[in-house]
């Protein structure tokens, strides 16, 4: 079998994009968001700047992926706009530290989870989290239907679950031993106020990351030009909603210091009213983590195999299962790098600040490539879509109608989704997340190191494989 199956709708990538944001993230980060921003009010302001960025950034890729749609999302706008090293080096970067270090993160924070119900040692965590992305890592090689389905139900828990804690903190806020001061008096500002919101977006980029994750399987969507704007606005838009409710939530059942003194802060949110809750919370936050892990150990490969179909990688890495028809090597190679990350980091906030930071700065480089393909050719001929006005349903299922004698080329030029309010929504979202980027690496520390010491060995690795090339044609 030499070609991706098309089986995904919009229900199931928008699933997709919203487990793959929601994780370990919201149930835990917020803690350290207090910490940095010991402000009600700004902590709400900086979950809603988070929200507000990721929509712009999701307005930004939804036209980039309706040039592209092909299998590999961002590795695909990279290459095209920078040309074959940036594309390789993000999916250089996405393989050994962002979407594998997300990976080791998920799975150590779900054994943490699990340890909720029973003590483990180091070891035994280590463990829980290698099995649980060997265990997923198979369920994804049969088939993107399984995947869809998976992400249908364990999405669909999480939300259950995050309605849940917005309603107790709602209805339970007035009770006499629960009231307690929010502060939403903006005069009242936190010393270094633009350095510790810019800290604080480590853990709400983390919370918010993933979204993208419904352009890497262009290749295997139903009519992706309309399918993939679709599900990156409805996801980003939803997640968004449900984040700001939780941490209003999460305000209202525990006092600020309450909060800040947290590892999980949901649970203990919970169980401050409810008996027992906070065993009901570690339960759906496992259930949570682990559909997020199946959604990554999912769409990540589709890079690797599109770098492998173009030469660049291993060429092994583009065969497809032939019964299933996914790129189960490709699967099989991250899920083994993730697992020898979770034994070398062995810690939650290590690998999340690992994986952030790196996947911010491409993110960043991917979104300016619209500048790029903007410039390269005017758009005509093509319906304009207004992402901002026009209604989600109003985007067209039909395939974009373009001349069938025109090159790919042109095809990708002329996007049936094209982004209005361009420049102004693209330099937005650069603005905060290079700002971001510019604070992290300002505050350097051997994490960040690793990261771009990877990132650099990359550089030596691209012109291997394209030497390689270069004998073999």
């Amino acid at each position: 079998m030499s070609k991706l199956k098309k089986d995904l709708t919009v229900s199931g990538l928008t699933m997709i994009a919203i487990g793959a944001c929601i994780g370990s993230g919201i149930f835990i980060t917020p803690s350290k968001t207090f910490e940095f921003l010991p402000h009600h009010g700004y902590v709400l302001l900086a979950w809603l700047i988070g929200g507000i960025v990721t929509y712009f950034g999701a307005m930004t890729f939804s036209e980039l992926g309706a040039r592209h749609p092909q299998a590999g999302g961002v590795y695909i706008f990279l290459k095209e706009g920078y040309g074959d090293l940036a594309g390789f080096l993000y999916g250089w970067i996405i393989l050994l530290v962002v979407n594998t270090g997300a990976l080791a993160a998920l799975s150590m924070g779900f054994a943490d989870f699990l340890g909720f119900f029973g003590e483990m040692s180091s070891l035994t965590k280590q463990i829980v989290g290698i099995s649980t992305i060997t265990i997923l890592t198979l369920i994804n090689v049969i088939g993107v239907k399984i995947s869809d389905m998976f992400a249908k139900v364990f999405t669909g828990l999480k939300l259950v679950a995050l309605l849940a804690i917005i309603l107790l903190g709602l209805a339970l806020y007035n009770s006499a031993d629960l009231t307690h001061t929010l502060n939403f008096d903006f005069s009242d500002k936190p010393e270094n106020l633009t350095s510790m919101m810019l800290l604080a977006f480590v853990g709400v980029f983390w919370s918010f990351g993933g979204w993208h994750h419904a352009t890497y399987l262009a290749g295997e969507t139903k009519n992706p030009q309309s399918t993939i704007p679709k599900a990156m606005l409805l996801g980003t838009m939803t997640v968004t909603i449900v984040y700001i409710l939780v941490i209003l939530a999460y305000s209202l059942l525990l006092p600020m210091d309450g909060i800040i003194g947290s590892d999980r802060v949901a649970g203990d949110a919970v169980g401050n009213v409810l008996a027992n809750g906070g065993k009901l919370v570690a339960i759906a936050i496992t259930i949570s983590i682990f559909g997020t892990i199946g959604i990554y150990t999912m769409t990540a490969p589709r890079i690797y195999y599109a770098m492998a179909k173009d030469g660049v990688f291993f060429k092994s890495l583009a065969d497809l299962h032939p019964r299933y028809g996914t790129p189960y090597k490709a699967m099989i190679f991250q899920g083994v790098w993730a697992s020898i990350l979770i034994i070398a980091f062995n810690n939650f906030h290590n690998l999340m600040t690992f994986a952030t930071f790196m996947d911010i700065i491409f993110m960043a480089l991917a979104t300016s490539t619209i500048f790029i393909f903007r410039s390269r050719k005017s758009i005509k001929g093509t319906e304009i879509i207004n992402c901002i006005d026009t209604p989600l349903d109003s985007i067209s299922s039909e395939p974009n109608n373009i001349d069938s004698n025109k090159t790919s080329e042109e095809k990708n030029t002329s996007p049936q989704y094209v982004l209005k309010w361009y420049p102004l929504i693209p330099i937005l979202y650069l603005i905060v997340t290079v700002a971001f980027v510019i604070n992290v690496t300002l505050g350097m520390d051997k994490t960040t190191l690793s990261g771009l010491a990877i990132l650099l060995l990359g550089v030596p690795v691209f012109y291997f494989f394209k030497r390689r090339q270069e004998v073999d044609s």
